[in-house]
C-alpha cells in the first residue's frame, strides 16, 4: 500500500562512491538529502579491489579532493599502503596510489554521512521514479513509500538488475552477495532511458593464514608518504604499512585454465554483458597472451581486521574447484584456501549519450546520473561524477549556472566529457592517454586549478582557499628569484656540476637553467642557493616543475587556448539539426543525440565530421544573425 513519507530537496540512489560524493555535496550546500541504500552495510564498500588511487585514477581523487569531495579525506586516514606510481617517468604521469582497509573506508565514510548536517541515510530499495511533465517530482520503494523532492541523482552502481556467475553457477544478487535492485530498470525503460548490459569481475580472496609469503617478493609502500587530500598533513600519515606481495602464474596454472575454458561462462555464452578490455578475467589473459609463460599477480591485504587478501589479477569466473586449483600452482599459494570465490558480475547501466555534460538527462528535468550506472568502471569514476551530478543538483535548485569542467581543466572534465560527447560500448576506465593536456592536468596540481572552483561552489573553506593563493604567490616569487639569480663558474660551482656529473660551465648563468637540466633539481641546488628560504614541500615541488618543464608547459598552455576557441562558441539548446541541410543524415542524428553545447563538443562526437562542423559554423552565424 502506498503511503506519504514526507519531503525532502534530493534523493540520491545508491550509497557507493558515486552516492557518497553526490550525498555530500547536495547537504553541505544546504539541501536536504536522502541516500537510499540496498544495506546500509554497503556504504562506500570496496566489492572489487581494496585501494584508492593509481594510474590516472589518482588524478581523479586528487582533483575530487580540491573541489572538495570527500575521497582523499578518507582514503588518507584509512590507508594501509601509500605509493607514488611511475616516478621513472615525467610528472605528467606520476600517480598515488593506497591500499585501503576496505573495512575502516565503509565506516569512516558511513560515520561522515550520519554526522553531515542536512543529510539521511535509509536502507531500502527505489522500484519508480516519479516523473510529470518530464519533471522529477520524487520517488517509491518497494514497501509503498513515496518521497517528493526536486532532484533525483541516480548513483545503482552495479546492482541493477545484478547476477554473479562463476562456473555453473548463476545468482541473482550484488556484489559480495547483497540484494540486488531488481525493479528499477523497468522504470528507466518506461522513462525512456536507453539501458545497457555490462560486465565487471574480482578475484578470489583468500585466507592469509595459508600464505606462504617467503615464496613471494615483498612490496614496501614508500617511506615518504604524500597525502591525498591538500588538507591533510604529511606528519598524521605517518603510521606502520602493510607490504604487499609479488608473485607469478606458470604455465602449470596457464594449463589448468586453457583445460577447463569450456567451463568458463564467459567462453560458454553464458555471459552476454560487455566487459572491459582493459581489466580482463585470467580466462582473457591466458587465451589473449598465449605467449607469454608467466603474469604478475599481487597479494594485497583488505583490512588489519581480517585475514582476506585480495589476488590482485586473478579475476576469475571458473568454477570454484578451478579457481582452488590454479591459485595452488602459484608460489606461495600452494596451500592456500579461498575465503570468497571470483565471480562475474553483470548488471544494467544506461548510455550516456543521453545526458547533459551536467550529468543531468537531456529530456528529465531534475535527473541525474552518476558512477557506474553511467557506464563506467572504478570507484574513481563513480566518485568524480556524483561529486559532479551532486554539485549540478544543488547549483539547479540555487538557480544558478551548472558547474562544467571542460577537456583542459580537469581529469574529471575528461572523463564527462568522454562518456555524454562519444558514449562507450563496455566499462569506461580514466587512463592518462585520455587526456590531450596531461602536462598541465598533473595530480600535483590538481589545488592550484580547483581549489578556486570549489571555493566558488561553496564546497572549500575560505581558510583552504587563503592557503591556496599564498602557496600560488610563494610558488610565483620563488620561481622569479631562482630566474634572476646568477652563478658564476668559481671552483664551488664547478665541482658541485662534477658532483652530480653535469657539464662544467663556461659562462655564467642562472639558477632556474641549471635547474632545467635533467641530472639536477630544486633540492640539489640548495647546495649553492645561499639566498634560499625554507618553503613548504609542496611549494618546491611546484617549482621544480614548473620551471624544469616550462618550455612544454608553455606549449601546452597555446594547445589549452585554440582549445578554448571553439568551447567558448555555444550552441543554441534551441537548435534543430534537421533545419541544417548541409548536414550529413548521420551528423544529425548523432548531433540530435548527443545535443552538444559547444562546437567543441560537437566537433568530438563520433560520426560527426570536420566538414560537418564547417557547415555548422555558418549555419550558427546566419541563424545568429536572424535572431
Amino acid at each position: 500500500m502506498k503511503y506519504d513519507a514526507g519531503k525532502v530537496d534530493v534523493i540520491v540512489i545508491g550509497g557507493g562512491h558515486a552516492g557518497c560524493e553526490a550525498a555530500l555535496a547536495t547537504a553541505r550546500l544546504g539541501f536536504s538529502t536522502l541516500v537510499f541504500a540496498i544495506s546500509l552495510d554497503s556504504i562506500a564498500m570496496m566489492p572489487c579491489n581494496p585501494n584508492i588511487g593509481g594510474t590516472s585514477k589518482g588524478h581523479l581523487v586528487r582533483e575530487i579532493d580540491a573541489l572538495g569531495g570527500e575521497m582523499g579525506k578518507n582514503i588518507d586516514k584509512t590507508y594501509l599502503q601509500s605509493k607514488m606510481l611511475n616516478t621513472g617517468k615525467g610528472p605528467a604521469v606520476h600517480s598515488l596510489r593506497a591500499q585501503a582497509d576496505k573495512i575502516r573506508y565503509s565506516l569512516e565514510m558511513k560515520k561522515t554521512l550520519e554526522n553531515t548536517e542536512n543529510l539521511r541515510i535509509y536502507q531500502g530499495e527505489v522500484t519508480n521514479i516519479l516523473v510529470e511533465s518530464q519533471k522529477v517530482i520524487g520517488v517509491e520503494t518497494l514497501s509503498g513509500a513515496i518521497y517528493t523532492c526536486k532532484a533525483v541523482i541516480i548513483a545503482t552502481g552495479t546492482y541493477l538488475k545484478a547476477r554473479c556467475i562463476f562456473g555453473e553457477t548463476s545468482v541473482n544478487s550484488g556484489p559480495n552477495g547483497l540484494h540486488a535492485a531488481n525493479h528499477l530498470t523497468e522504470c528507466l525503460k518506461n522513462l525512456g532511458v536507453e539501458i545497457y548490459r555490462f560486465k565487471t569481475g574480482t578475484p578470489a580472496r583468500i585466507d592469509g593464514k595459508t600464505i606462504d609469503f617467503t615464496k613471494m617478493e615483498e612490496q614496501p609502500g614508500d617511506q615518504e608518504i604524500v597525502p591525498f587530500s591538500f588538507g591533510t598533513s604529511r606528519e598524521s600519515l605517518n603510521r606502520e604499512q602493510i607490504s604487499c606481495w609479488l608473485t607469478y602464474t606458470n604455465e602449470k596454472t596457464h594449463e589448468i585454465i586453457r583445460n577447463n575454458l569450456h567451463r568458463s561462462p564467459l567462453y560458454a555464452g553464458e555471459i552476454k554483458g560487455t566487459g572491459a578490455r582493459y581489466c580482463p578475467s585470467i580466462e582473457d589473459k591466458i587465451v589473449r597472451f598465449a605467449d607469454k609463460e608467466r603474469h604478475q599477480v599481487f597479494l594485497e591485504p583488505e583490512s588489519e581486521y581480517n585475514n582476506e587478501w585480495y589476488v590482485q589479477g586473478m579475476s576469475s569466473s571458473l568454477p570454484e574447484d578451478v579457481q582452488r586449483d590454479m591459485l595452488r600452482t602459484l608460489p606461495g599459494l600452494e596451500n592456500c584456501e579461498i575465503m570468497r570465490v571470483g565471480y562475474a558480475i553483470e548488471y544494467d547501466c544506461l548510455n550516456p549519450l543521453q545526458l547533459k555534460p551536467t550529468l543531468e538527462f537531456q529530456n528529465i528535468d531534475g535527473l541525474f546520473s552518476a558512477g557506474q550506472m553511467n557506464g563506467s568502471s572504478g570507484y574513481e569514476e563513480a566518485a568524480a561524477q556524483g561529486l559532479i551530478a551532486g554539485i549540478n543538483a544543488a547549483l539547479k535548485l540555487q538557480g544558478k549556472d551548472p558547474f562544467i569542467l571542460d577537456r583542459s581543466e580537469g581529469y574529471i572534465g575528461v572523463l564527462i566529457d568522454d562518456l555524454v560527447t562519444k558514449g562507450t560500448q563496455e566499462p569506461y576506465r580514466m587512463m592518462t592517454s585520455r587526456a590531450e593536456y596531461r602536462l598541465l592536468l598533473r595530480q600535483d596540481n590538481a589545488d592550484l586549478r580547483l581549489t578556486e572552483r570549489g571555493y566558488e561552489i561553496g564546497l572549500i573553506s575560505k581558510e583552504r582557499y587563503e592557503y591556496v593563493l599564498q602557496k600560488k604567490q610563494q610558488i610565483k616569487e620563488e620561481i622569479e628569484r631562482l630566474k634572476h639569480t646568477n652563478v658564476g663558474t668559481s671552483l664551488s660551482v664547478q665541482n658541485f656540476l662534477v658532483k652530480y656529473k653535469s657539464t662544467p660551465l663556461k659562462s655564467g648563468t642562472t639558477l632556474a637553467e641549471l635547474l632545467k637540466r635533467p641530472e639536477l633539481d630544486y633540492d640539489k641546488l640548495k647546495e649553492i642557493d645561499f639566498e634560499r628560504k625554507e618553503l613548504p614541500w609542496d611549494v618546491q615541488e611546484q617549482v621544480n616543475i614548473q620551471i624544469k618543464y616550462e618550455g612544454y608547459i608553455l606549449r601546452q598552455m597555446n594547445q589549452v587556448e585554440q582549445f578554448k576557441k571553439l568551447e567558448t562558441k555555444m550552441i543554441p539548446v534551441d537548435i534543430d539539426y534537421d533545419d541544417v541541410y548541409s548536414l550529413r543524415i548521420e551528423a544529425k542524428q548523432k548531433l540530435n543525440q548527443v545535443r552538444p553545447l559547444s562546437i567543441g563538443q560537437a566537433s568530438r562526437i563520433s560520426g560527426v565530421s570536420p566538414a560537418d562542423i564547417s557547415v555548422l559554423l555558418v549555419y550558427l552565424e546566419q541563424y545568429r544573425r536572424r535572431k
